[in-house]
């Protein structure tokens, strides 16, 4: 039965029975029933197209199930079962219904085999995600989620513009491989590009994740750039391109993770810092780099929630998340502190834990393709990630200054999220086998070389000892309570200040409107009221046929003007 219903329908259902249930644990339940039975559908379902509908013409194909979009459907369906444990104290129904509409959009999308099914998911994504931002109900966060919805809706623009043209081009909507040769797939590249939060374009991300609730910045954290990343392995794979702005999005992030206080962003600046990594495997397109391109997504899936768990479940506890707030927490809050100290070495690829086995694939790629600058690019960003989220995270938030909190340990919901997270974590580190039968290309690959774990070790040491001596002598950058603007300056500044600018003479001109209208304009219309209005001297002897027969008269003469002209 479930083969014949979309995926994403089984979370759409979900979300309406939410809404006529009692507020309370069911309501928790369900949130973890159907991811589950979702995942279990997905990984029984047969490879090949599986549903075809026709619609207005259109051939689409709501689900094609391969082994590209079946992983991504997977880890999507974990994502939202730990998301849904992690929020299991919720009594919100707005984040709950935004959750499960979330989770089904994006799973929609991946099964997704043309553009125009592809749109409506990819739209359905940004619509409900918000959601989870404006939720926290105060007024940043309405207009972070103002700036987030115009830009993500701008996605989606751009998206519909290029599969117009597409369409146009070549009588075909279906979503394969796809090349930058004309207008139409390079809308459609800047389209997915900015979901992935390519360089220059991310800020939309810094500044949404953190703004979020508690649980919601879990969530959005799993899906939308996931989502993107897999789009662009579908549609661009092997665009050198891509290479290249993987180069820049791994360096990029590390100047201003450095500066930032609040430690939900810095986290937000190391996820697009892997994104990174990302893009270089898909652009290099070969087996071993586009397995690598995946699994590096499937991880960070986990230790992207996981570091947000831990964040999050402090946030929950104290107030902040700024590590000018924190500190010495681990004194009461031990587990919490375990499990980000895990997230932070899955996240900065140490040995034994997720990130190794899937940044690794990566790096060995860029090397055996003789794209040697990038691979030292991404050599510095490995160390870099490391300064900036598995050091700085951990040590601001549990190990710095003790700034006297004493909260207690997060409630044990959370606590069991996060385990289980965290085990997924050290168990795709230590069973890299079973995690590449996942991937969607056969290549036998072993990351546990001697040469593997000497260089990453290398870089992770050194970058450790560089961090406790700057440390040490206070020459690290000290956390400022300030909001760190890089790119976004240009359009929450540079644009707000143009068109305060502009807004002057336009101010001028409804003025001199307003004026007009108050003094010649009034009088003109008051001398016409009292010529012609109901009481005036003309409507006492002008009678109703004399009206229409003038008005007879001037369609007349317009028409013949008209005829002759």
């Amino acid at each position: 039965m479930l083969d014949a219903l979309p995926t994403a329908f089984l979370f759409f259902f979900a979300a309406l029975i939410l809404l006529v249930l009692p507020r309370g644990p069911v309501r928790g339940l369900l949130l973890l029933i159907v991811p589950v039975v979702a995942g279990l559908a997905v990984y029984a379902m047969p490879m090949g197209n599986v549903i075809r509908v026709e619609f207005f013409g259109f051939a689409l194909e709501p689900m094609r199930v391969d082994g590209l979009s079946r992983v991504f459907a997977l880890i999507f369906c974990i994502a939202g079962f730990l998301g849904g444990l992690f929020a299991w104290h919720l009594r919100d129904t707005v984040q709950q219904v935004a959750m499960l509409l979330y989770v089904g959009a994006a799973i929609g999308a991946v099964f997704a085999g043309d553009l125009v099914t592809l749109f409506f998911y990819w739209e359905g994504t940004a619509i409900s995600s918000v959601f989870l931002i404006w939720a926290r109900r105060s007024e940043g966060a309405y207009h972070t989620g103002m700036r987030y919805l115009t830009i993500q809706v701008g996605s989606g623009v751009l998206l519909l513009a290029g599969v117009i043209m597409h369409y146009s081009a070549t009588n075909s909507i279906a979503f394969d491989a796809m090349t930058l040769d004309n207008p139409a797939t390079w809308l459609i590249f800047v389209a997915f590009g900015i979901k992935a939060a390519f360089v220059l374009l991310n800020n939309w991300m810094i500044d949404a994740y953190p703004s979020a609730t508690v649980t919601g910045t879990v969530i959005l954290s799993a899906f939308t750039t996931k989502l993107a990343i897999y789009a662009l392995a579908r549609g661009f794979a092997g665009t050198e391109l891509l290479i290249y702005i993987g180069a820049a999005t791994a360096v990029y992030p590390l100047i201003w993770a450095q500066l930032e206080n609040d430690l939900r962003r810095v986290v937000a600046y190391a996820l697009n810092l892997q994104q990174g990594f990302m893009f270089v495997g898909i652009g290099i397109g070969t087996e071993l780099a586009l397995n690598g391109a995946v699994a590096h997504a499937l991880a960070g899936v986990l230790y992207g929630m996981l570091l947000f768990m831990t964040l999050g479940a402090v946030l929950y506890r104290t107030g902040s998340s700024r590590a000018t707030d924190l500190g010495g927490l681990f004194r009461t809050m031990p587990l919490t502190a375990l499990f980000c100290v895990v997230g932070a070495a899955s996240i900065s690829a140490f040995p034994l834990f997720a990130g190794f086995v899937s940044k690794s694939l990566i790096i060995s790629a860029a090397a055996k393709g003789s794209f040697y600058a990038v691979w030292g690019c991404l050599l510095f960003a490995s160390a870099g990630g490391f300064l900036i989220c598995g050091l700085k995270v951990p040590f601001f938030a549990f190990f710095g200054a003790d700034r006297g909190l004493r909260p207690r340990e997060a409630p044990g919901h959370m606590l069991l999220a996060m385990g289980l997270t965290a085990a997924l974590c050290v168990l795709v580190g230590i069973s890299p086998t079973a995690f590449y039968a996942l991937l969607p290309h056969d290549v036998v690959y072993e990351p546990y070389s001697t040469g593997h774990i000497i260089t990453q070790l290398q870089l992770l040491l050194f970058s450790g000892l560089a961090f406790a001596v700057l440390v040490q002598t206070r020459l690290y950058p000290r956390p400022e309570r300030a909001v760190i603007l890089d790119f976004d300056w240009v359009y929450r500044r540079l644009l707000l200040g143009g068109l305060g600018i502009l807004a002057i003479p336009v101010r001028g001109l409804f003025v001199a409107l307003d004026g007009f209208k108050a003094g010649p304009m009034k009088g003109l219309i008051r001398t016409l009221y009292n010529a012609y209005g109901p009481r005036a001297r003309t409507s006492q002897f002008w009678p109703t046929g004399a009206m229409v027969l003038w008005i007879a008269i001037l369609l007349g003469v317009t028409l013949l003007v008209n005829y002759t002209s």
